[in-house]
């Protein structure tokens, strides 16, 4: 697939730039040291949440580069969404769906720190051969220069985009008031700048929806819903409660693409760029419609577990941390009798008996 030598011009990156860095300190202004206490709290979630988006996604982004047989920038750009860290976006898709809120935040912090150790060495590991075809492309071409994954660019990269984060974090602790506009523009912006993308690449290269490959459709739309069925299906099987297992779900398909824009960007030349960019644009498109999809699905099937959650939360409020609700035979479904309470707290997990 020929793509324009240039798919952004500079202002482009410059504007999106700018918008990534509102993004970023947004995701910053949503978290306190609590969430990362709660890491802590919590290690089976976000134990869960690691398996599930530095193994079971790089892992399909790899295997549906090989099944689809993606050119190599293509394959590369699928693995690096593949192991992304999570971001506000999954947050905010989990609050609607009737999810854990506080899971996905601690999964969002735990994964975007080590997204600076895991990604270099996930990227490495999993192009080795798509970076062989390149090198051999370019010596076709004529070039002497061998294709290498630029991994010192990709830990700046991210450092860089972690920095706003930093920033966040220090504007809640000044400005509570200040840093909850910031966090609630960052999932606007977050829209604008798929929008954006979007438009200004249909304005300068409408023909280029035409011209793409139904594989690149098919990676792109099938990476965020395989996360989606792979991250429900694990939590559950090692025996996750509802809330949580809906919180895994959004947080494994939802991958932080303005960070994959931002390292896209900043580490990788042209023609590549354009191809890996361009991917990295039909995945952000794509995700925000399904994950609207799954979302709704999982708001109607968790109403009651929800409710049930809720209601725990009064009681203990109102009766103190060790009263336990007793519900009627058979009111409870099988996925809660274990424990209604979906044990959120520690203090809160009991047995219905």
């Amino acid at each position: 697939m020929e793509l324009p030598e240039q798919l952004l011009y500079t202002h482009d990156q410059a504007l999106l730039g700018l918008m990534i860095g509102l993004i970023m300190l947004g995701m910053g202004a949503s978290l306190t040291v609590n969430d990362f206490r709660a890491v802590a709290r919590n290690p089976k979630g976000v134990l869960t949440g690691f398996l599930s988006q530095f193994g079971l996604m790089p892992l399909i982004a790899l295997g549906m580069s090989i099944v689809l047989k993606l050119h190599p920038a293509f394959a590369i750009s699928l693995i690096l969404i593949g192991c992304l860290p999570g971001g506000t976006t999954s947050n905010m898709f989990t609050y609607f769906s009737r999810g854990s809120v506080a899971l996905s935040i601690s999964m969002t912090t735990a994964s975007t720190l080590l997204a600076l150790i895991m990604m270099p060495i996930i990227i490495n590991l999993y192009t080795v051969g798509f970076t062989a075809q390149l090198s051999a492309d370019l010596r076709i071409g004529g070039a002497e220069a061998e294709f290498v994954i630029p991994t010192g660019n990709i830990i700046s990269s991210l450092v860089l985009v972690l920095l706003p984060v930093v920033l966040g974090m220090i504007l809640r602790k000044k400005s509570p008031g200040w840093a909850k506009t910031a966090e609630d523009t960052a999932g606007f912006l977050a829209v604008v700048v798929i929008l954006y993308l979007i438009v200004t690449a249909f304005l300068r290269h409408g023909d280029l929806f035409i011209k793409t490959p139904k594989e690149i459709y098919i990676a792109s739309v099938g990476l965020g819903l395989a996360g989606f069925f792979f991250g429900y299906w694990f939590s559950r099987l090692i025996g996750m409660k509802p809330i949580f297992q809906r919180a895994i779900s959004l947080e494994t398909g939802i991958q932080n693409t303005p960070v994959a824009f931002a390292i896209i960007l900043l580490s990788f030349n042209e023609p590549v760029q354009s191809q890996m960019l361009w991917l990295a644009i039909l995945y952000a498109t794509f995700i925000v419609m399904t994950s609207s999809v799954i979302t709704l699905y999982f708001r109607r099937r968790g109403n009651l577990d929800w409710n049930i959650f809720k209601n725990t939360q009064i009681h203990n409020r109102l009766f103190g941390k060790d009263y336990i609700t007793h519900y009627p035979d058979g009111f409870l479904p099988k996925r809660l009798v274990s424990d209604p309470s979906q044990g959120t707290e520690p203090a809160q997990k009991r047995t219905n008996k």
